[in-house]
């Protein structure tokens, strides 16, 4: 599993939260319509967690809906990680790692794509689980 790796002009990502288009709590210095393009609803196998005001995703059997995403311009990729509290270099203290994971369609079946993810990287044991695997757009709250 690759974590924190360069990203490149092209790479895909799968947002699933604050960073899905239009949602509540999207960063706004950081214009993901022009930087590159949302394409189709994906899933990610994993479990989905509230932070209070965010969400989480950890290693599971369940099936976390996103958008797929397609990164044109690389300089993107250090205000994504800052937004996610990415540490370069220091895995332990970051909220989030930046890992490539395999994507699946609407039915779980895989793509043949992998895209970068914001995988949370602390522990979920006080925050509840999100059963249907979906963070509403609605429901962010600025982490900014």
């Amino acid at each position: 599993m690759t974590i924190n790796g360069t990203v490149f002009s092209g790479d895909l990502f799968v947002f699933y939260g604050l960073l899905k288009k239009d949602a509540t709590g999207m960063p706004a210095h950081i214009d993901l319509n022009a930087g590159g393009a949302f394409l189709s609803d994906v899933t990610l196998r994993g479990e989905l967690y509230d932070l209070g005001g965010f969400p989480g995703i950890v290693d599971g059997d369940g099936l976390v809906q996103g958008i797929l995403y397609r990164l044109d311009n690389a300089a993107l990729a250090d205000p994504l990680d800052e937004f996610e509290d990415v540490v370069p270099g220091d895995a332990q203290a970051s909220l989030y790692l930046r890992v490539k994971r395999e994507v699946l369609d609407a039915q779980g079946q895989p793509t043949g794509q992998f895209a970068w993810v914001y995988w949370y990287n602390q522990p979920i044991d006080a925050f509840n689980k999100i059963d249907d695997g979906n963070w509403p757009l609605d429901a962010g709250k600025s982490r900014t």
